[in-house]
């Protein structure tokens, strides 16, 4: 009852503000860019709810728990990545006019093939990420609500599809930028709380977990995927309600099965994973399963984390309802701060969902980390209280991520793909949205985290080279840019599918396979610049690129215009 409390006013005000957003909006650029009028804080504030997704509110903690202190590389190429953005992209990228990112392949380049590729790779990386959005909001429900796991899918699919096709792009800023504050207040309160009703000794302890190897209580566990645990002494247990010992050795628990340990049992280690309190848990280097190449994994992460950022469509979108270049990238510049003290605060709950909830080391399901900590602390009011405040926070997170994907993908197919009205990008919004509910469906066993590391990879290996050599490289040709997005997104999308379907593999190629943006990055970029250089960019792409670079007049008076038009003609003389 306290959870549906507290996920109701989120929907709630989500399809109010959607509602409201109707009134404003009469053209495809009113849906997809709220005809550029959003201020640079308001749209700062929208850019972190929409970029502090599931990942961000309950992934980091999650993966804290489960791989170590290692995991916190995530969000620093989270944040890293719009330093990037800010320096290379963002003002550039306003100033081009266009709505989509395939339209600025097209204005850029004068290719429609390579606008139309351009979107099938929005689409790729849309559904990498909303999945995991949608399955994360079936799993929390299904923790602190009981309901069934496709409840919290459909009704995150329903309120953000709603939300959208109602009230586009400017119903989308509202939502999010008040959803960025609903998220930060949820997760720093209760974190500062956790901390103060842990104890003194606790928090000590948690910095060195070696003394919780141990259930402190009896613990149930519930696996919804199949585990293969490694017990290093005699532990009693009940198995489905059966009593039994698990002998040193390896056991494996399977997918519905309830293990219900002993109070004193030794917490077991999951094949696979960092031992609780061991040394490879606390290292500060990321190993990504048991390849034992600590420091290639961690640079795989960066790199696709950071450059992923630059590629990220519905953070692209965003850029382009600024009023102009400077407010863009004041708007990128914001938007950093604004992570930053987030970003703060994932770690605490990591630390402490691996001391005091165990049992989701062992179940896999270390998503739900966040959420279900209050109550391991206290198990009266308090904890509920708490609980219900991160599950709202942790729905917004999802809904206000999941609008900004919704968005672009519905952009891709109604405005680049198959161009159409705003009827046409209603009905494509219901659509995608339908699909990814479906998809979601069956994914409850990946983690959020790897999935979403995932979309940043394929973003990584496509968008951002066409964005960096589009913006800053004059010989760019349409030919260069369609091979290297291609290349880019087969050698990306291809080692996923690979990890996914493939034979187990080991060491270093292990990780290159799970994590391919240290090869398909360069290669894309490579590719894209050997294949121009063959050719010969068109007399107009100076033109395309002063566009990019020359700032806005700050008013639209005579004497600004005829300035604009001096230094245009100076530099185009050169």
């Amino acid at each position: 009852m306290g959870v549906a409390l507290a996920v109701a006013p989120v929907v709630l005000v989500t399809l109010l503000i959607g509602v409201r957003g109707v009134a404003a909006m009469r053209t495809t650029s009113d849906f997809l860019v709220a005809s550029r009028r959003i201020s640079p804080l308001v749209n700062s504030a929208a850019v972190s709810g929409e970029y502090l997704s599931a990942a961000s509110f309950l992934g980091v903690a999650g993966l804290v728990v489960k791989d170590g202190i290692g995991a916190l590389w995530y969000p620093v190429g989270f944040t890293a990545g719009y330093i990037a953005m800010l320096v290379l992209v963002a003002a550039p990228m306003r100033r081009s006019g266009a709505l989509t990112v395939p339209d600025f392949a097209e204005a850029r380049l004068n290719s429609p093939a390579l606008r139309r590729l351009a979107a099938v790779v929005v689409l790729v990386i849309g559904t990498i990420y909303v999945v995991p959005q949608f399955r994360t909001a079936g799993l929390v429900l299904a923790a602190v609500g009981g309901t069934p796991y496709w409840v919290g899918v459909v009704l995150a699919g329903a309120a953000v599809s709603v939300t959208l096709a109602l009230g586009g792009m400017r119903a989308a800023t509202y939502v999010q930028a008040f959803q960025f504050v609903l998220k930060l207040l949820l997760f720093l309160i209760p974190a500062i709380w956790l901390v103060l009703q842990a104890g003194a000794v606790n928090r000590a302890d948690a910095l060195h977990p070696v003394e919780f190897t141990h259930f402190a209580r009896e613990t149930p566990v519930r696996f919804e995927v199949d585990v293969t645990m490694e017990i290093r002494e005699p532990t009693a247990v009940r198995v489905n309600g059966v009593p039994r010992t698990l002998a040193p050795g390896e056991f494996t628990a399977h997918s519905q099965d309830d293990v219900v340990f002993g109070s004193g049992a030794a917490v077991p280690a999951v094949r696979g994973g960092a031992p609780l309190g061991g040394h490879d848990w606390q290292r500060p280097l990321l190993d990504l399963g048991d390849e034992g190449y600590p420091l290639l994994g961690t640079w795989a992460v960066l790199i696709a984390t950071m450059l992923g950022t630059m590629g990220l469509p519905h953070v692209l979108m965003r850029f382009h309802t600024s009023p102009d270049g400077r407010a863009a990238r004041r708007t990128a510049a914001i938007t950093v701060a604004l992570l930053g003290v987030f970003y703060l605060f994932p770690g605490v709950y990591g630390v402490l969902g691996r001391v005091l909830v165990p049992g989701l080391y062992l179940s896999g399901a270390t998503d739900t980390v966040v959420v279900a900590l209050p109550y391991q602390v206290d198990s009266g009011w308090a904890g509920g209280l708490f609980t219900a405040l991160l599950t709202a926070g942790a729905f917004a997170a999802f809904l206000a991520t999941s609008l900004g994907l919704l968005l672009v993908m519905s952009g891709a197919i109604a405005h680049d793909l198959v161009p159409g009205g705003l009827r046409r990008l209603r009905m494509a919004v219901f659509g995608v949205a339908a699909i990814m509910v479906l998809l979601a469906l069956r994914s409850a066993e990946l983690d959020a985290g790897v999935l979403v590391t995932w979309g940043f990879t394929v973003a990584a290996s496509t968008f951002c080279p066409l964005l960096v050599l589009g913006i800053w490289w004059p010989r760019l040709t349409a030919a260069g840019g369609i091979a290297g997005v291609l290349t880019g997104l087969v050698a990306s999308s291809g080692s996923i599918l690979f990890a996914l379907a493939g034979p187990d593999l080991h060491g270093w190629v292990a990780i290159l396979v799970q994590q391919p943006a240290p090869w398909s990055v360069p290669l894309a970029f490579g590719v894209m610049a050997l294949v121009s250089l063959r050719g010969r960019p068109p007399a107009w792409s100076t033109a395309a690129m002063l566009r990019l670079h020359l700032d806005e007049p700050r008013s639209t008076g005579p004497r600004d215009r005829s300035s604009t038009v001096r230094r245009l003609a100076r530099l185009l003389s050169r």
